[in-house]
């Protein structure tokens, strides 16, 4: 099989990370990565704290990993990656676990796709951050990111049919 190609989405929560995740891997008829996050945070029954984030961070690697490693074809899409994590734990706790920078730094990925904050807001038990000002402010902190690192980035914004159309046309330039 030709080397595996890791394409990540990331951006703040409800941008449709997850989403256009699900629909790559249906097109490509490919594997994908959830995020850990959510089936952590469910299961946890209590208030998150600075160090559930590096057992969340530990387990989303894990998954990816295992993910990737059983991939049907050589493109993979992952929903959330370290720098989610730096973003979460810097937006939250004022600081970040020395792991996810590490990590950062170690890890490779073909492309990302930062998901813009343009679809509407979608509540749910775990999402935090429901006004506008909170959100745009978080995907500047990843547009910051983005910019100031080696992997082709990609902003992706429109409704759910816009963004997978701008993400198929990635994905096949890539």
């Amino acid at each position: 099989m030709p080397q595996l190609k890791k394409i990540v989405a990331t951006g703040p929560e409800s941008t449709g990370k997850s989403t256009l995740c699900e629909q790559l891997a249906k097109k490509y008829n490919t594997n994908w990565v959830p995020e850990y996050a959510r089936e952590y945070l469910l299961k946890l029954g209590r208030p998150y704290t600075y160090d559930d984030l590096l057992v969340i961070a530990r387990g989303q690697l894990e998954q990816e990993d295992r993910i990737t490693a059983s991939a049907k074809s050589p493109l993979v899409f992952i929903d959330t990656d370290m720098y989610v994590m730096k973003v979460w734990c810097e937006y939250v706790f004022g600081k970040c676990h020395s792991f996810i920078l590490n990590e950062i730094v170690k890890r490779k990925y073909d492309a990302y796709l930062l998901c813009n904050t343009d679809l509407p807001w979608v509540a749910d038990e775990l999402r935090e951050y429901p006004d506008l000002e909170s959100r745009e402010r978080l995907y500047h902190m990843y547009k910051d990111l983005m910019i100031n690192q080696s992997t082709p980035w990609f902003d992706i914004s429109g409704n759910y049919e816009e963004r997978l159309e701008k993400a198929i046309s990635i994905v096949n330039y890539q």
